[in-house]
């Protein structure tokens, strides 16, 4: 890890952290990029809240992303954990996690990109409302469609219908499966309290929350980390949608990705109903 601002990192009070493996490094440029247009938003409204930024590379990241530079101009404390190897997605953010003691942090994908007012909006609701242990946002997919990721608990028919399906079975599918997606109440305009699973892309905690629940389960190496911190998270905070907060996901899911994906998808699955239960239909 590279130590240059350790001591900023560990007291400031907003931490964010994003994981990365073999990057698209354009897309990473303009995750960042969004991060420090929202990072200096929130100034103007937490001027007395430092943020720090941990960039955890499993693998492949190669040299400093340009925009971190940017950050470090704008007062966030930058840093890059590696050396660790490919940990998996939930362990990276947990080395991030156990490092600092903040207020809140935020698990980032680095494929998102940030609405300015994301950060500033974000944690006034967290501000607000000291019961609420997580916040997910309004997400789109670049293209002005909604991404429908907050879910009820899933059944094996859920999961292959919506991730392996094709468009003909998904038409068939489209009531039960507009029920699993939450269609019925996830809009541009409503909080929703208590969504049983939300998103990994983008997961506005409560640091309290997420030390108490010891962060992400490391038995997942990728897929199903953020179904069980969510269900986890119920325990002991409060789940909000919050639409006022708005980002943009450029992500795909696992079976657009090849069969390693699909394999790496079904087991964590496995794990993941092993624990909390299985349910088929």
């Amino acid at each position: 890890m590279n130590a240059g601002s350790l001591n900023s990192l560990e007291s400031a009070g907003f931490v964010i952290s994003v994981v990365v493996y073999r990057p698209d490094r354009v897309q990473l440029e303009r995750t960042l990029g969004s991060l420090g247009a929202a990072c200096e938003e929130l100034r103007g409204t937490r001027p007395d809240l430092p943020v720090a930024l941990y960039l955890i590379d499993n693998g492949g990241l190669d040299e400093a992303p340009k925009a971190l530079e940017s950050l470090r101009a704008q007062g966030v404390a930058c840093e890059i954990v590696a050396g660790q190897g490919n940990v998996g997605y939930g362990r990276g953010h947990n080395l991030a996690i156990n490092m600092t003691t903040s207020q809140f942090h935020l698990i980032l994908n680095p494929d998102i990109d940030l609405d300015r007012a994301a950060l500033s909006t974000g944690l006034a609701f967290l501000a607000a409302h000291p019961e609420v242990g997580l916040v997910t946002p309004c997400i789109d997919d670049g293209e002005g469609r909604r991404q429908y990721l907050c879910r009820r608990y899933p059944t094996l028919v859920d999961l292959f219908v919506r991730g392996f399906a094709g468009a003909t079975v998904r038409r068939l599918f489209a009531r039960r499966l507009a029920r699993y997606e939450l269609r019925d109440h996830i809009n541009d305009q409503d909080v929703f309290w208590d969504p049983p699973i939300v998103s990994g892309c983008f997961m506005l905690f409560r640091t309290e929350v997420l030390k108490r629940l010891h962060g992400f389960d490391p038995r997942y190496f990728l897929y199903f980390e953020d179904y069980d911190l969510s269900l986890r998270t119920h325990e002991v905070g409060r789940v909000v949608y919050v639409p006022s907060i708005r980002v943009i996901h450029h992500g795909g899911g696992a079976s657009r990705k090849g069969f390693a994906h699909i394999r790496m998808f079904g087991k964590s699955a496995f794990k993941f109903f092993n624990r909390f239960g299985w349910r088929v239909w």
